[in-house]
C-alpha cells in the first residue's frame, strides 16, 4: 500500500508547507497552519498507479461561438455588475463584512428571480428557517416561491438540489459553514472550503444551473479561506460600503463573461436595498460649495462616469511630524502629489497637518483623481473656495505633467448632465468633443493649476478695493 503523503496547510492563507512551523511564511500568522491528508477529500485517491491518458481532439481559435445563456434578475444594478445577468452553469463569490446586506441583496434577487418563473433554492447555513422568513417578510418576498433550507453539510445539499427538476439558481450562505464528510478538520478550515466549493461548482457545471456562493472576508477585507477558491470560480463580487452612510456598492473584481470594472450602486433602506440610478446625484447631494478645500471629481466606474467630492483640510501643525490622514483613497499617491506640490510648484505643506477624504464614503481607485486632489489641496492652503460648476480629473506624474486619461467624452457629458459648466482636464486629452457649450480649461503640468487658483484669489481681494 502506498505511503500516504501529508502536508501542513496555513488556515489564513492556503499556503502549503513541508512540516509544521508556527508562523506561516506566506501571510505571517502564527498558530494557523494545521496537518492535511492529501490523500483525503475530494480530489484526492487511493494511491492507485495512474492510468494512461486519452487524446482529446483539438481545434482552432477560428468558428462560431455562441452567447453565453443569462438569468435576468430585472434589478438593472446587480445585472450590470454580472454583466447581463447570471450565466448559466457558472459559479459566482460575493464577499462584503458582516451586516453589509450580502444577503439581503441574494433575497431580493432570489424574489426577483421567482416572480419571473424560475425556481430558485436558497440554502442558509448560519441563521434557521424562521429567521430567514422574517427577513423575507420585510423585504416583501416571503409571498414568492424561493424553496429554502437550513443545511450545511455537503452531501445532504448535493442531494437535497439534485431532486426533482434542475434549479434555475441556488444560493448558498456562506461556504465558510460548508462540511464534508470527505474531509476531517473543522467548518471553515482550508480543506472544507475547498471540499465545498468543489462539489458547489461540479454540481452547476454538469446541471447547468447558476450556483451564488457567500463567503465571509477577513479584517483586511480579503475573502475568507484559500485564494484558489477565487480563482475556481467564473466571478467574484465583492459588496462594500460604510455602516455610517446609506448606501452599497457591487463591485466586479472577476468575470469570465463579462467586464471586471462594473459596479452596481445600492441605497439601504428599511425596506431592504434601493436602486440608485444616478449615484452622481447621491456623492453630491450634501455638498457646500463655497467651502475651500473642495473640487469635485469626475471619475469612471467601468463604463459608468461618477462624480464625487474630494475634500481636504491643510491646517498648521505643532507636531514634529506632521500627520497625514486619508479615508477613501491612497495614502501612497497623496504623499506623491504633495511631494510634487513641494519640488515643482514651491508649496510648502511640510508644516501642515493633511486630511483627504471622499465624501460619501465613496472610495476612488482610479489615478485621474490626482488633479482633483491637488485642486483641492491648494485651495485648502490658499483658503479659497474652487468654482461651484468646474470638475477636476488628469493624472500626475512625477515631473509635474498632468498627462490625460481615457474616457474623456463620458466624464465631460456627465458634467454637463448634472449641471457642471467648467471643467479642468489635461492639455493632450483626445477625446475632447467639439463644438460643446462648457467652460473646459486644458492644464499643461501641476505650476499651471497652482498659479491658476493662486491667481483667482488674487482677483477676489482686489474686486472689494476697485468697488
Amino acid at each position: 500500500m502506498a505511503k500516504s503523503k501529508t502536508q501542513f496547510v496555513c488556515q489564513n492563507c492556503g499556503t502549503v508547507h513541508n512540516r509544521w512551523a508556527g508562523k506561516c511564511d506566506g501571510c505571517g500568522e502564527w498558530n494557523t497552519i494545521i496537518e492535511d491528508d492529501q490523500m483525503g477529500g475530494i480530489g484526492g485517491g487511493p494511491g492507485k498507479v495512474p492510468k494512461k491518458g486519452r487524446a482529446v481532439a483539438l481545434t482552432t481559435l477560428s468558428g462560431e461561438t455562441e452567447e453565453a445563456p443569462r438569468i435576468f434578475t430585472g434589478i438593472s444594478e446587480l445585472d450590470r455588475a454580472t454583466g447581463g445577468g447570471f450565466v448559466r452553469g457558472s459559479a459566482v463569490l460575493v464577499g462584503g463584512d458582516p451586516g453589509i446586506g450580502k444577503s439581503t441583496l441574494l433575497m431580493q434577487a432570489a424574489a426577483a428571480l421567482s416572480r419571473r418563473g424560475h425556481r430558485i433554492i436558497y440554502v442558509s447555513g448560519e441563521e434557521a428557517v424562521a429567521q430567514v422568513r422574517l427577513r423575507a417578510q420585510r423585504l416583501d418576498a416571503a409571498d414568492t416561491e424561493v424553496l429554502l433550507a437550513a443545511e450545511t453539510n455537503v452531501e445532504d445539499i448535493l442531494a437535497t438540489i439534485g431532486e426533482g427538476k434542475r434549479p434555475d439558481l441556488v444560493i448558498i450562505d456562506s461556504i465558510q459553514t460548508l462540511w464534508s464528510d470527505t474531509a476531517d478538520s473543522a467548518p471553515g478550515t482550508v480543506t472544507q472550503v475547498r471540499t465545498g466549493v468543489q462539489a458547489m461548482i461540479r454540481f452547476a457545471k454538469q446541471t447547468g444551473a447558476a450556483m451564488v456562493l457567500v463567503g465571509h472576508v477577513t479584517k483586511e477585507g480579503q475573502i475568507a479561506g484559500p485564494r484558489v477558491v477565487e480563482h475556481m470560480v467564473d466571478a467574484v463580487l465583492y459588496f462594500e460600503g460604510d455602516r455610517g452612510h446609506h448606501y452599497r456598492i457591487l463591485r466586479t473584481v472577476k468575470n469570465r463573461f463579462g467586464p471586471t470594472d462594473e459596479i452596481g450602486v445600492f441605497e439601504m433602506s428599511d425596506k431592504g436595498l434601493r436602486e440608485v440610478t444616478n449615484p452622481s446625484e447621491l456623492f453630491l447631494g450634501e455638498r457646500n460649495s463655497k467651502s475651500p478645500g473642495a473640487a469635485v471629481f469626475a471619475g469612471m466606474e467601468g463604463t459608468r462616469p461618477v462624480l464625487v467630492e474630494v475634500q481636504a483640510l491643510v491646517a498648521p501643525t505643532s507636531l514634529g511630524t506632521p500627520r497625514r490622514a486619508v479615508v477613501g483613497w491612497d495614502s501612497s499617491r497623496l504623499s506623491m502629489i504633495l511631494a510634487v506640490l513641494e519640488a515643482h510648484c514651491g508649496v510648502k505643506l511640510g508644516q501642515h497637518d493633511v486630511y483627504l477624504n471622499v465624501a460619501g464614503g465613496y472610495r476612488i481607485t482610479e489615478p485621474a483623481a490626482d488633479l482633483a486632489v491637488a485642486s483641492a489641496l491648494v485651495s485648502s492652503l490658499a483658503g479659497l473656495a474652487l468654482p461651484a460648476d468646474c470638475v477636476y480629473f488628469g493624472e500626475i506624474s512625477l515631473s509635474g505633467a498632468v498627462r490625460p486619461v481615457s474616457q474623456t467624452a463620458q466624464r465631460l457629458k456627465e458634467a454637463e448632465k448634472l449641471g457642471f459648466a467648467g471643467a479642468m482636464l489635461p492639455a493632450t486629452s483626445a477625446e475632447v468633443p467639439k463644438g460643446a457649450n462648457g467652460r473646459w480649461v486644458t492644464i499643461e503640468d501641476l505650476p499651471d493649476l497652482v498659479s491658476r487658483i493662486a491667481g483667482s484669489a488674487a482677483k477676489l481681494r482686489q474686486t472689494p478695493e476697485d468697488d
